[in-house]
This record gives C-alpha cells, structure tokens and sequence, in this order.
C-alpha cells in the first residue's frame, strides 16, 4: 500500500472512532444502549413512536429551536404540539 493509501486508511479509521457509539468527545462516556433496550426505556416512560412528514424549511425550523433551547428533538415537538392542540 502507498504512503497516500496509508494516511487515507488511517483517517478512516479515526472518524470511525469519533463516530462510534459512546464517544461523546472531551473525556465523557455516552451510556450507550442498543435498539431494544432503548425500545423497553421509552415504553416504561410511555412514549410512543409517531412518525411525520415535514417539509425540509419546517424541520430546519425545529432543529434550530431545539438547539437554542438546548432541549432534545422529541421533547421540543411534544411541547409545541401539547401547546398547539391546547390552544385549538
């Protein structure tokens, strides 16, 4: 393998690392928990899977608020539309 193919698998293999499940960066450990674990969590708290289709401006929308707020996705969308049906 070539010096060039080298580095090539080398960056590969670190960006694998920065992704893996648990890595957080700057020192923290995710707990990390895989899809049925996760599924009896959300079933204790009573959460439901409920899937949507929004337009990109919409979801963009979304993101950016639950960024400013520094809340989770799912949280922010379960406020507003809490909010919204109980206004209507």
């Amino acid at each position: 393998m070539k010096k060039t193919g080298m580095a090539k698998s080398d960056a590969k293999k670190l960006m694998g690392k920065m992704a893996a499940p648990g890595a957080t960066g700057f020192g923290k450990v995710a707990e990390v928990v895989d899809k049925r674990e996760q599924r009896k969590r959300d079933q204790a708290l009573g959460l439901v899977p409920f899937a949507v289709k929004l337009n990109d401006a919409l979801v963009a929308q979304l993101h950016a608020r639950a960024k400013d707020s520094d809340t989770e996705l799912n949280q922010l969308v379960g406020e507003l539309l809490a909010k919204g049906l109980a206004a209507a």
